[in-house]
Order: C-alpha cells, then sequence, then structure tokens
C-alpha cells in the first residue's frame, strides 16, 4: 500500500502533467493571434493596431540568429529586410503570414512559402511619387550640373568672374530630351508622368512577360542607344540582375545619365565606376547598392565627383510615403485575418 506521502507525489506529479498539457493546449488554441515586427527601425510612420484580436510585438531590429526565437510563436511576421529563407522557415511551423513592410521581397523564400502555405503580401503603390520624384531630383542636378557649379561657387571662381555669370559646365534641359525606363509599373509609370510633363519622350523598355498592357515597348538595346537619361525601376529578380553591365554601358550615349532607384543588383557596380572613369556615360545617380548598409565600405562610397550622387535608399522614405505604407501593410494583415488577401505575392512576377 502507497503511503499518503507516495499518494500526494503522484498526484502533484499528475497535475503537474495536466497543466503542462493545458498550456501547450492553451498555447494551440489561443483566441488572438501573435504579430511580431522584426525591424520596426525600418519605418518611420505609426502603425495602427490590428482590426482582430492580436498580441503585438516589435523589435527596432533582428539579427539572423535571433530570427527564430522571435517568430517561434508568431503567426504573422511583419520584415522589411530581414532575410526570411527556406532553412529559417523550416524552424517556423507556426508562421502562417509573412506581411512584407516594402514592394520589393526578394529578402523572402517565396517558393518555399507557397509550397507550405504561408502567405507573402507586398505593398503596391505607395511609392508612386516619393521614388520618381527622388528620380527627378537627381536626374535635375545632374543635367543641369548643380553639383559642379556649387563646387566652383565654393572655389571663388564666380568672386573672379569677369561678368556676372560663369560657364564652366554644360547645362542640359529636359524638354525634347529622351527618359528610358526599365519597369512599367507603377512607379514607372509615375517616373513617366513627370518626364513627359517636362516634354520629354518616354521609352519603356520590352521585356519577356508578364506585361503591362497599354504600353509601347521598345527594344532595349535601342532605348540603351537612344535615352538621354535611363532610369530603372524594375524588381531584382534572376533575370535582371547585372542587367546593366559594361555591354550595356557601351551601348548608351556618352551624354546620357544612368538613376537607379530601384536595385542595387540591377547595376554591375564595377562596371559603373568603369562607365564613369572612362567616359561611357556623363554622370550617374543611386539610391541602392548591392550591400546595405555598406559596413565594410564599398567602391561607389570611395567616388569623389560631381557627376554622381548617392543616397542611403531614401527614395521611398517621404512621410506621406511612409504612412501610406504603414496603413496598407495592416490593410494586407487584416484582410488576410478576415479570408479575403489582397497583395499577396504570385507565381505571376510583374516588373514595378
Amino acid at each position: 500500500m502507497k503511503s499518503c506521502a507516495e499518494n500526494r507525489t503522484e498526484a502533484k506529479a499528475g497535475f503537474g502533467i495536466k497543466l503542462r498539457r493545458r498550456r501547450l493546449l492553451d498555447e494551440d488554441t489561443r483566441l488572438t493571434m501573435r504579430v511580431v515586427f522584426l525591424d520596426r527601425a525600418s519605418l518611420k510612420a505609426k502603425v495602427r493596431s490590428c482590426a482582430f484580436p492580436a498580441e503585438y510585438i516589435e523589435h527596432q531590429k533582428t539579427d539572423i540568429g535571433e530570427i527564430v526565437p522571435r517568430l517561434r510563436t508568431a503567426d504573422v511576421a511583419i520584415i522589411n529586410k530581414v532575410p526570411m529563407r527556406a532553412d529559417t522557415l523550416r524552424q517556423l511551423p507556426r508562421l502562417k503570414m509573412i506581411a512584407v513592410a516594402a514592394t520589393g521581397y526578394d529578402v523572402v523564400d517565396v517558393p518555399y512559402c507557397k509550397e507550405h502555405g504561408i502567405a507573402v503580401a507586398n505593398i503596391r503603390n505607395y511609392a508612386v511619387h516619393t521614388v520618381p520624384e527622388h528620380a527627378f531630383a537627381m536626374i535635375l542636378a545632374l543635367r543641369r550640373n548643380l553639383l559642379s557649379y556649387r563646387q566652383d561657387v565654393e572655389a571663388g571662381v564666380w568672386n573672379r568672374s569677369e561678368q556676372f555669370c560663369f560657364f564652366t559646365h554644360d547645362i542640359g534641359d529636359l524638354h525634347g530630351a529622351t527618359l528610358g525606363i526599365i519597369g512599367e509599373g507603377a512607379i514607372g509609370q509615375g517616373t513617366a508622368a513627370i518626364a513627359r510633363a517636362f516634354g520629354m519622350r518616354v521609352l519603356f523598355a520590352d521585356h519577356p512577360p508578364p506585361k503591362m498592357e497599354g504600353v509601347t515597348f521598345t527594344p532595349l538595346d535601342t532605348l540603351l542607344a537612344q535615352s538621354d537619361v535611363i532610369s530603372l525601376h524594375c524588381p531584382l529578380l534572376a533575370a535582371t540582375r547585372n542587367l546593366i553591365d559594361i555591354k550595356a554601358f557601351r551601348k548608351m550615349k556618352r551624354s546620357a545619365l544612368l538613376i537607379n532607384t530601384a536595385r542595387g543588383g540591377l547595376v554591375d557596380e564595377t562596371a559603373l565606376i568603369q562607365a564613369l572613369d572612362e567616359g561611357l556615360i556623363a554622370g550617374a545617380g543611386f539610391d541602392v547598392l548591392t550591400v546595405e548598409p555598406p559596413k565594410d565600405g564599398h567602391p561607389l562610397l570611395d567616388l569623389r565627383r560631381p557627376n554622381f550622387i548617392l543616397t542611403p535608399h531614401v527614395a521611398w522614405a517621404s512621410d506621406g510615403a511612409m504612412q501610406f505604407l504603414a496603413d496598407q501593410l495592416i490593410d494586407n494583415i487584416d484582410a488576410w485575418a478576415a479570408g479575403k488577401p489582397q497583395h499577396l505575392v504570385t507565381s505571376a512576377i510583374a516588373y514595378t
């Protein structure tokens, strides 16, 4: 016969097992979803609450080794540039949705997500004004040689001038010039609208399907040869990586400008430096690099020349655009939770 003490010990042990099971059951059947934002510092805007019961957790930044621990019990992950690769996703069986706080989603292993039923939604059309405006800020500065003239003024050239002005650098009009756009999505169309307002001729580069309807396309080689300004607004895919290489630069006018506010990997950066050094093009304006942030340095950071402008991936970051993004981010999560998902990444990848 067991003693009273032994019976109490077994009873406690049994209660402990039941309690652990109950906790696991509660964890599996909890009514509130857990939404975790891994890189909140990447978005300078107010993020409103979800429309459904949700526990919201945010981290200002997340290193690679912190992804799995932070998402282990999450239903929804919000990310901007935190990589979500297959080896990471395999360790997150509870994860049901990835809400990307950006248009580009190359940091997500989309094929894995499709295969395992993880919804992936991105942001659409939030940067249709801010990115084209940033592109044209660069175009105007380079086309009119504003940086060169500012350097001359700072060097005292105007003080020594014998007349009211001086002409040390060429100044080009946009009216009547040709703008070649690679990527005919919303941002490319927004850029085209500004170009036409300046009186520019606009060409859109041809590419394999899918293509936007109602757009007249020009073969890429023809666009490179005829354009006075070339602006990139396409996604980074296997087919577009290093799209602009040294061969492409050699097809451009020597007076041409290259603008990249899309993705760093679209341009062979070594070839860009060579093109500027050899005068194959007149100048370039970049808002993106292949590696961001460039903690170990980067060749383009070392360029000190007035015909090259580099900004720190901020073309998208006007106050209005970021708030629009933040609102649509939660809209995407709410729509998915309600069974009416929107802006899901599909197999047909359009030029955005």
